[in-house]
């Protein structure tokens, strides 16, 4: 299957996923990288990786729903099969959606349902509770909503700062995401309502 990866930053878990491509523990073809930010350090490290990318700038278009028609277009002349949000920070249209149902995967910062939105990390250190951790799911219509696909806690220790938690963090996004989307590459995953069963 050939797959999309969406990063508007960093690119820490593209990273984590082009060397597991590497490694033969995804065993996927990543077609295009795509990025909503021409400075992104995520498309340096697909360029080192020499993996298509596309930039497109949410300010060349009227709407949202313009800015994803757009993508769409050029993921079917890629012939993209599913996509992957790695620190995408845009919503997706319902548009977008629809044309991707069940083919789009995301890694949350946190154990979803608790703490949703972008500042997840933050707020658990805040709320002062002692397991967080990292979410893959599905993405739908709803902000980290979608059926969880895997969860994997992480102990919130008296000598962490959120710098040290974010950290922590990350480190289990490496890990976990990589094999989620192996399993979705493989048909190893079925969707129930809102379970999924890992085959």
């Amino acid at each position: 299957m050939n797959f999309a990866v969406f990063a508007s930053g960093n690119g820490s878990n593209l990273q984590a996923i082009i060397d597991a491509i590497k490694k033969k523990t995804i065993k996927a073809n990543l077609k295009l990288v795509v990025s909503d930010h021409p400075k992104a350090y995520a498309l340096v490290r697909a360029k080192r990786a020499k993996i298509a990318t596309l930039i497109v700038e949410p300010k060349d278009y009227p709407d949202r729903v313009s800015f994803d028609r757009e993508i769409i277009d050029q993921l079917k002349k890629k012939h993209v099969d599913f996509i992957v949000l790695a620190g995408f920070m845009r919503i997706l249209s319902p548009i977008f959606i629809k044309a991707f149902k069940g083919k789009i995967l995301n890694v949350h910062p946190a154990l979803l349902p608790a703490f949703k939105g972008a500042h997840a990390i933050k707020d658990a250190f805040d709320c002062g509770v002692k397991v967080t951790g990292v979410t893959v799911h599905f993405v739908d219509e709803q902000v980290d909503h979608g059926a969880i696909i895997c969860q994997q806690a992480v102990a919130i220790d008296k000598k962490d700062t959120p710098k040290i938690l974010e950290k922590k963090i990350h480190h289990v996004e490496h890990i976990v995401y990589p094999k989620a989307i192996d399993l979705f590459a493989r048909g190893k995953l079925k969707v129930i309502g809102r379970l999924v069963r890992i085959l």
